[in-house]
């Protein structure tokens, strides 16, 4: 995978300097682009990437990344909007017969579907693959965006990586923080995630959001009820 540093931030992107009460420090960033906020400990690079999903699509994806002594905070931000089309045009050239070329419904062409229903425990196996112990893995809930947590203890030098997963919007967000062994639980990163509408307002929905395909999205709170 090849990675750009972006030097400053794109114009879809503004970086607000009003403070959260609890760290004078701390920076809230909001992608209008990316239907998300959250709030690092000072302002983040910013780097372009590709991210490979489980079955294979090279997915465009931006990280964000922050180092303060001895502690390291990112957000990875996976766009599966271009799936479907990637893998409906891979599967044109795959073996006559396969599962992949048949178009199940439930599974989409090149399981696309499956591969958007999978992304939040694929993206929770890549850090079980690490040189580290789980010590809780949870099912989660942001603003009723549901997703997942995960605390892991680092073997090289007992040092602790707190995790969160979540989709919306078909845009995969990792939060990850690791802190020295020791240091209290970096709740302010982890706790900032927000998600936005297309206004680039926060939003919070009446029910569970579930990103999947052939899942209704649930309303907006305030959404006035049909006629």
């Amino acid at each position: 995978m090849r990675t750009r540093l972006i030097p400053v931030l794109s114009a879809a992107l503004v970086l607000s300097l009003g403070l959260p009460s609890f760290a004078q420090e701390w920076v809230e960033l909001t992608s209008r682009e990316e239907r998300v906020s959250f709030v690092f400990p000072g302002r983040p690079e910013v780097t372009e990437t590709t991210w490979v999903s489980q079955f294979g699509a090279i997915l465009p994806a931006r990280v964000y990344h922050v180092t303060r002594g001895q502690s390291r905070y990112s957000a990875t931000v996976v766009d599966y909007n271009p799936i479907e089309r990637l893998l409906v045009e891979r599967s044109r050239s795959c073996p006559p017969g396969a599962n992949t070329c048949q178009g199940i419904p439930d599974w989409g062409i090149g399981y696309w579907k499956t591969d958007v229903r999978g992304a939040l425990l694929y993206a929770l196996s890549k850090f079980l693959e690490r040189d580290a112990r789980a010590t809780s893995v949870i099912w989660n809930g942001i603003a009723l965006v549901q997703g997942m947590e995960l605390r892991l203890t680092n073997t090289a030098d007992q040092s602790r990586t707190f995790a969160s997963i979540y989709m919306h919007e078909n845009r995969l967000v990792i939060m990850e923080a690791t802190v020295p062994r020791g240091d209290p639980p970096p709740v302010a990163f982890n706790e900032s995630l927000n998600w936005l509408d297309e206004q680039g307002r926060a939003v919070r929905y009446v029910s569970t959001y579930v990103n999947m395909p052939d899942v209704p999205r649930p309303a907006p709170r305030g959404t006035p009820p049909a006629q």
